[in-house]
């Protein structure tokens, strides 16, 4: 999955409206405008949002011919120069005095990709404020305006805007997908989940219908995961569980018609890991047992198959371990700097378990978010317990286990590691908690429950989201 994630995080800005985001940036005039106007006075405003839309997709394209190595900074990099050359060519063309019909539509996308929604929204409503609008740059024109409406929560504008676009032609399935997955983030976010769902559901209907037509095989893919997810977290939040379940049996349906080892892994998971929520651990037990046997009737390409049936066998221990008591923490040597505890002694407050070790790149990368939820939501009854292993190495020198210690401690102030932290004699505990590859996130409830068991790093979301629902319980 992670790369397929990857993949698609590199060409769905090829489309601009992936790229439509709510932080507003300003365009007022600046002592640098007269100059910008020079620079950019020959280009038509056609020519002005076209470079600046095909910019990242050129950019990834160049970096993949120079084999440049794919990074989260230089991804993040590329779309902010594209949003610095949207910024700039908006400013441009919004000092010209004799902007005709079309020239305002541009001007619109451009604002629209410099992430500026006033400027954005002003500009599209003139261009259909004019004499017979192209069409298709109208409907155009309506979606943008349906997300920026959504955007500010203005939910019956936004409702009597995307109407209209359905009333008029053409209709495109891309801007329909997008209008309505916006619409149900934001109806999600306002706690509105009745609304939220109707148009989760049209969303991934038009991810469906788009998946054939879509520009990369990766890039459908993604959207099919995406909209299909949150139809089925939007009734999980609703607490309608025989519509949450329905909802992950389509997406498990939908991954075998479009032969996607990626999209059938999480949905068969994530059903496992939602009947053992809902109290059907049995059941869900069993559904493992059963999708064993059904991968090799659902794919017959073997690849496809083997990828499947390895990752689900690694989960075994996970469903075992999810909803009953956590196992106690075994064999440890060290505990620093607070005083050893149970995980008896802890209940009644929210246990992160983080199995690490300081050779591992990624667990350094979840350090910054362990910290900010150790100091945010401690008050509230979170505690953070960092479990490693003695590795005999330290600094890439062979050392015994007082200098491993040492260097831990170092390690340990050098990071800023305000939470605790155990050093254990073996593997047994990553055996308990099927934590053989880390990191390794366990989440125990206040009454000493597995509640939440992931490997893997880029997690920090949906970890953060499971503390807040525990925190919640008393």
């Amino acid at each position: 999955m992670r790369k397929l994630l990857i993949f698609t995080l590199l060409f769905s800005v090829f489309a601009f409206d992936a790229l439509a985001q709510s932080r507003r940036v300003t365009s007022n005039r600046t002592p640098e405008t007269n100059s910008i106007a020079n620079e950019v006075g020959n280009l038509t405003p056609e020519q002005m949002f076209t470079e600046a839309n095909l910019y990242a997709k050129n950019k990834f394209a160049e970096f993949e011919q120079k084999k440049v190595p794919y990074s989260q900074t230089l991804h993040e990099q590329t779309l902010r120069e594209q949003k610095q050359l949207a910024v700039k060519y908006a400013l441009s063309l919004s000092e010209r005095t004799n902007l005709l019909n079309d020239d305002l539509y541009y001007l619109g996308m451009l604002n629209h990709l410099a992430q500026n929604p006033e400027n954005a929204a002003a500009a599209m409503r003139k261009y259909l404020a004019v004499e017979n609008p192209n069409a298709e740059k109208a409907q155009t024109a309506r979606s943008i305006l349906v997300i920026i409406a959504a955007e500010r929560r203005d939910f019956d504008e936004a409702e009597k805007l995307l109407l209209e676009y359905l009333n008029k032609q053409p209709v495109k399935l891309r801007e329909r997908a997008k209008m309505e997955s916006e619409l149900a983030k934001f109806y999600r976010e306002e706690k509105n989940l009745a609304s939220a769902a109707k148009h989760a559901e049209e969303a991934y209907r038009a991810s469906k219908a788009l998946f054939q037509d879509a520009s990369s095989r990766a890039r459908g893919l993604n959207e099919l995961l995406e909209t299909g997810m949150i139809v089925f977290e939007i009734y999980r939040d609703s607490e309608k569980t025989e519509q949450a379940v329905n909802a992950l049996k389509d997406l498990h349906k939908t991954a075998v018609f479009v032969e996607s080892n990626a999209i059938y892994y999480r949905a068969v998971d994530g059903l496992i890991k939602y009947l053992i929520e809902t109290g059907q651990k049995p059941a869900a037990l069993q559904l493992y047992k059963d999708s064993l046997k059904q991968v090799a009737l659902d794919f017959p390409n073997k690849v496809l198959q083997g990828d499947i049936l390895q990752r689900l066998k690694k989960r075994e221990k996970h469903y075992q371990l999810l909803g009953d008591p956590a196992p106690e923490i075994v064999k440890i040597d060290k505990w620093f700097p607070g005083q050893p505890q149970t995980l008896a002694s802890m209940r009644g407050k929210v246990v992160l378990l983080d199995f690490w070790a300081t050779w591992c790149t990624p667990c350094l990368d979840t350090f910054p978010h362990l910290i900010e939820w150790y100091q945010t939501y401690r008050k509230d009854g979170l505690e953070i317990l960092g479990v490693t292993r003695y590795y005999g190495e330290a600094e890439g020198f062979r050392v015994d286990k007082p200098n491993e210690i040492d260097f831990l401690q170092r390690f340990k102030k050098a990071q800023g590691l305000p939470y605790d932290f155990v050093v254990v004699n073996d593997t047994t505990n990553q055996v308990n908690y099927g934590a053989a590859n880390i990191p390794t996130t366990v989440l125990i409830d206040r009454k000493g429950v597995i509640r939440y068991v992931e490997t893997g790093a880029n997690r920090e979301e949906e970890i953060q989201e499971m503390i807040l629902k525990l925190l919640a319980e008393k």
